[in-house]
């Protein structure tokens, strides 16, 4: 009998009432069943099976605390004493966004919403109104939410890519139903390739409004970026007039409290915040400079959201912020440090197996793939990787106790210990020699 047979009896009722029989097309890939879950509590998770697993998924990463934080349970249950949300205003709102003025860089103001997506569409929007241009510049691999105006298909992803485009329907939709023509805006250049960049923005300054790029390639390998390129685009945008946007949803908060582009110590003039801003709780933010965030202020950018900023969600993000500035944010290095020797154990047993594999990580966030590649620093680099091997190894891993997203991407928090790591290595070393017979 299947260890999973209760999920596999629920995700059937599911299919029944639920479209797609998930809430989420994106956790419909799981194999060998999406799993329905009993209670979780740290790093670790249970199902309704009985079975337990070290998560490394964590809700695909808002989950920094790990599940039901102490802490942030006290905060939210608080929170929630005085009532779930007001459509008025309340403190939380000032505080929290006063912190997050203190703590990142690029902020002067900051608007709340309620996602990743919320928070992209407010940004491009802002960037329109402010230069009185239409263009998007963005780049292959990277995703900014499943809005129509930005959710374009991945090569390899089912739907062709036809490459880069300035005029009309050579940027594909990511998804049938979708708005051809909301896509005409859309300019889509490879990353990490200077001269293209340079080239585009000078022939076509005159039309485009933003560039909005992940400052990490997280969503598609944890790709850095080249020494001086994030640098260049933030002079060029500068230069030409072009906002520049970074999509920190998942770097914000996971590489420190000022993201990415605070440890980088480059000023885009907007930035995305969402996932671990939260703890798990749905919040996002757009932040930047008092120049675009007065288009809000004086209300020719309409910025709205039932739930916005609501009580809840504040409470969640304070208490979040709170933990992970504790000791001057030592949490970060401990976080760290652990994925570097589960990264090292995994690299270990690739080569103790004889399988070619590359394993990218940076700081709390690490991306597993199986290629035949020296080093994957290239978004068509990454594009050669066996998905279908991983999709395997990811569902054998399940069946061990260790929950992973099925496209390579590990996320860890601060409840995970280094006995969770010594123990995922050995499923790891277990799962490859089964990979290897």
């Amino acid at each position: 009998m299947s260890i999973f047979k209760a999920s596999i009896d629920k995700y059937a009722q599911a299919q029944a009432y639920v479209a797609g029989g998930v809430a989420s097309s994106l956790r419909a890939s799981m194999k060998p069943v999406p799993i329905y879950v009993e209670s979780a509590q740290g790093a670790k998770l249970r199902d309704i099976d009985g079975n337990e697993y070290i998560d490394y998924m964590l809700a695909y990463g808002p989950l920094i605390l790990g599940h039901a934080h102490g802490g942030m349970t006290a905060s939210i249950a608080a929170a929630m004493s005085h009532g779930y949300t007001y459509g008025l205003q309340h403190d939380g709102e000032i505080k929290l966004a006063k912190q997050l003025v203190e703590i990142l860089p690029c902020a002067d103001k900051v608007a709340f919403s309620g996602s990743g997506t919320e928070a992209v569409m407010l940004a491009l929007r802002l960037a329109r109104a402010h230069t009185g241009k239409r263009k998007i510049v963005r780049f292959h691999g990277h995703y900014h939410g499943w809005s129509d105006a930005i959710y374009t298909s991945f090569p390899g992803a089912g739907i062709v890519q036809t490459g880069d485009t300035l005029g009309s329907g050579s940027v594909l939709p990511g998804t049938m139903g979708q708005s051809y023509n909301s896509l005409e805006d859309m300019i889509l250049l490879p990353w990490n390739d200077p001269d293209a960049l340079e080239t585009t923005l000078r022939s076509h300054a005159d039309e485009i409004a933003a560039v909005i790029s992940e400052p990490i390639m997280c969503n598609s390998g944890c790709l850095m970026p080249k020494l001086g390129y994030l640098e260049q685009m933030r002079q060029l945008t500068e230069e030409l007039g072009i906002v520049l946007i970074f999509d920190e949803v998942i770097t914000g908060f996971r590489l420190g409290l000022g993201g990415a582009h605070g440890k980088f110590g480059i000023k885009p003039d907007l930035v995305t915040i969402g996932k671990a801003l939260g703890g798990g709780i749905a919040i996002s933010a757009v932040a930047g400079n008092s120049q675009l965030m007065k288009l809000i202020d004086d209300g020719k950018v309409s910025h709205l959201g039932t739930l916005n900023g609501n009580c809840i969600a504040t409470s969640a993000a304070l208490a979040t912020i709170q933990e992970l500035a504790k000791d001057h944010g030592a949490v970060f290095e401990i976080m760290e440090e652990l994925f570097v020797t589960l990264a090292d154990g995994i690299r270990s047993s690739l080569a103790k197996h004889g399988m070619k594999g590359i394993v990218n990580q940076v700081g709390p966030v690490l991306h597993m793939m199986f290629i035949d590649a020296d080093t994957v620093n290239e978004f068509d680099t990454f594009n050669t990787r066996d998905a279908g091997l991983y999709a395997r190894f990811a569902e054998l891993m399940l069946g061990e106790g260790v929950l992973l997203r099925m496209n390579g991407l590990w996320y860890i928090s601060t409840a995970h210990t280094q006995a969770d790591i010594n123990q995922t290595l050995r499923v790891v070393d277990r799962v490859l020699g089964q990979l290897n017979e």
